[in-house]
């Protein structure tokens, strides 16, 4: 294939999650409703016009369940109810007729690896005896030593620590150990029990049946773990190994950690798309964080999920040639499978890329660890114009595009929380080592200086502070300002949909680049990014939408910028 070939080209009449802007809500910090600090669905629905006016097709919720929010709704007591901090069931289907009326969609976590140990599932599984049916449910095992005192291998918990809890039986003797590969709050279910399956069969029907437009799933790569669980040679919470993800064959990559990536979670994905497929114009979109591409593409396939998330693309940082190879890998090994790729920069595990694309990159913290008041501090200028010029390359992208809600504001991540707001369970379970996600998790500012917490909540209550500098970032003062983050996100999903880029046709366009610019056309338009540090020159043409607001046809582009040129 020459570089000026078309490398992707959208299938005729392609379904709506091909093409799809999908917003995500943290919904403890989108805004509050009712004055008591914590976000809810009522605030959600008092703000929907806002995000009708920003151009979004979709939002997908983080967990709004009944929890005992040890791990801010991850941890699922019961999955067919709404956590009181967040409404009831009314409030849910109020936010779906309403936003149904504005044309958006609502799509719903599902977080099927663990449940809460407050689950009445797991409840019953510790009154039970060892071996009994209800044990089944989750998985149990017994310890190693002389008297079972010793974990049954050596895998490690995501949040730090031991991924096995010691329990005491029913008659106060110690007894077996259970599997969290989060918090110990958090036990994974034994998905090789059919019981399993036919539970979460009933889950996923209960909100399809009640308008949800389908389901985001929770670490959809993490359901089944290998055979016999096996120690891990290289005791690593990401997908780790002896040697780059990129070398390994698919079996070592199954050895290299047992509880993620394994070949037998397809089959689950499988029943579950028969599912929503009894359903009308439903989609299902995976947390699969597994690498290279070409294993992720395996997770789209026709018959299972609609959707993955593209770590690999959020994981790329702002460098030319690194973007070129992700994008084109992206479009190639999704397209071999007949997929879309998605395009995706921050949510609600990660620094947000404001703060993140101009952060050192050797002293960037890892995936979930976030950056505290002990850590380099970043370049907040720079982070924004960096951010700015990543997204608006990302959004002329065909495919789909994930927003995580802030961001259409350039809200960078509050890197000086202290210690005493947070409540991520790595900052406890690591004693304060890593500090954690709540960093990215900080409420929106609406309205500036309204109140504390710049219009979140009418009281001013903020279950988490935002930093002093939200305040500037606040919605009301970028609405209908030129050159505003905000109102650049409005103008590029506008474009984006009136032209059709998300269902567009891509090829690189290196008759516009140079060593320092990358360009690609999409269905006729010219989406150029300078990485500096000289300005270029930008061709002729309609300037459609720009990073650098005050840009005239033929005038130059700076560094750190995108423009987008109708040719």
């Amino acid at each position: 294939m020459s570089n000026t070939e078309l490398l992707f080209k959208t299938p005729a009449d392609a379904e709506w999650w091909r093409s799809s802007v999908i917003y995500q809500i943290y919904p403890r910090s989108f805004a509050d409703g009712n004055g008591d600090g914590m976000g809810d669905l009522l605030g959600v629905t008092q703000r929907l016009p806002k995000l009708a006016e920003l151009g979004i097709d979709a939002i997908w919720f983080s967990p709004f369940m009944k929890s005992p929010q040890k791990d801010a709704g991850y941890d699922v007591a019961d999955y067919c109810d709404i956590d009181p901090l967040f409404g009831d069931l009314n409030d849910f289907d109020a936010l779906v007729a309403e936003a149904k009326r504005l044309g958006i969609r609502i799509i719903v976590d599902l977080v099927p690896n663990h449940t809460s140990s407050e689950h009445k599932l797991f409840k019953a599984a510790l009154a039970a005896a060892p071996g009994s049916p209800e044990r089944e449910m989750y998985i149990f095992r017994d310890g190693k030593g002389e008297n079972g005192e010793l974990p049954p291998n050596n895998w490690p918990s995501v949040f730090g620590g031991n991924a096995w809890t010691r329990i005491t039986e029913a008659d106060g003797t110690p007894g077996q150990w259970y599997l969290h590969i989060f918090d110990s709050s958090q036990p994974d279910l034994n998905w090789k029990n059919p019981k399993v399956l036919d539970f979460f069969d009933d889950v996923l029907r209960f909100w399809l049946d009640r308008g949800a437009a389908g389901f985001r799933v929770d670490v959809a790569h993490g359901l089944i773990k290998r055979e016999g669980m096996p120690d891990i040679e290289v005791a690593d919470t990401t997908m780790g190994g002896a040697k780059p993800e990129s070398e390994m064959t698919l079996e070592e990559l199954e050895i290299a950690n047992p509880y993620w990536g394994q070949s037998g979670g397809h089959e689950i994905i499988r029943r579950w798309r028969r599912i929503l497929n009894e359903y009308d114009d439903r989609v299902m979109a995976a947390e699969a964080w597994v690498m290279p591409l070409s294993r992720m593409a395996n997770y789209v396939r026709a018959d299972e999920y609609h959707q993955t998330f593209n770590f690999g693309y959020l994981e790329t940082p702002w460098d030319r040639d690194k973007l070129e190879k992700v994008v084109t890998e992206s479009l190639v090994e999704f397209g071999k499978v007949g997929a879309p790729s998605t395009w995706v920069l921050s949510n609600h595990d990660v620094i947000r890329h404001a703060t993140r694309m101009a952060y050192p990159l050797d002293k960037l913290p890892k995936q979930g660890d976030g950056i505290g008041p002990n850590n380099p501090q970043p370049d907040e200028a720079m982070g924004q114009r960096i951010a700015r010029a990543a997204s608006t390359f990302m959004l002329g992208l065909p495919g789909g595009a994930y927003i995580y809600q802030g961001e259409e504001l350039g809200l960078p991540e509050h890197t000086t929380l202290e210690g005493k707001y947070r409540e991520d369970p790595t900052y406890f379970r690591t004693n304060g080592e890593r500090v954690g996600r709540d960093g990215c998790r900080v409420t929106l500012p609406w309205e500036a200086g309204v109140n504390e917490s710049n219009g979140f909540s009418s009281t001013g209550k903020s279950w988490l502070p935002q930093p002093d500098s939200y305040r500037k970032y606040s919605r009301d003062l970028q609405e209908g300002v030129a050159g505003s983050t905000l109102e650049l996100y409005k103008r590029l999903l506008k474009v984006r949909k009136d032209l059709g880029l998300g269902a567009g046709d891509f090829r690189w366009a290196p008759e516009y680049q140079d060593k320092n610019t990358l360009a690609y056309i999409n269905s006729g338009v010219l989406v150029l990014s300078n990485f500096g540090p000289d300005a270029v020159v930008v061709p002729a043409g309609e300037v459609l939408a720009t990073t650098q607001h005050d840009l005239l046809v033929e005038g130059e582009l700076e560094h750190d910028q995108t423009v987008w040129i109708k040719l």
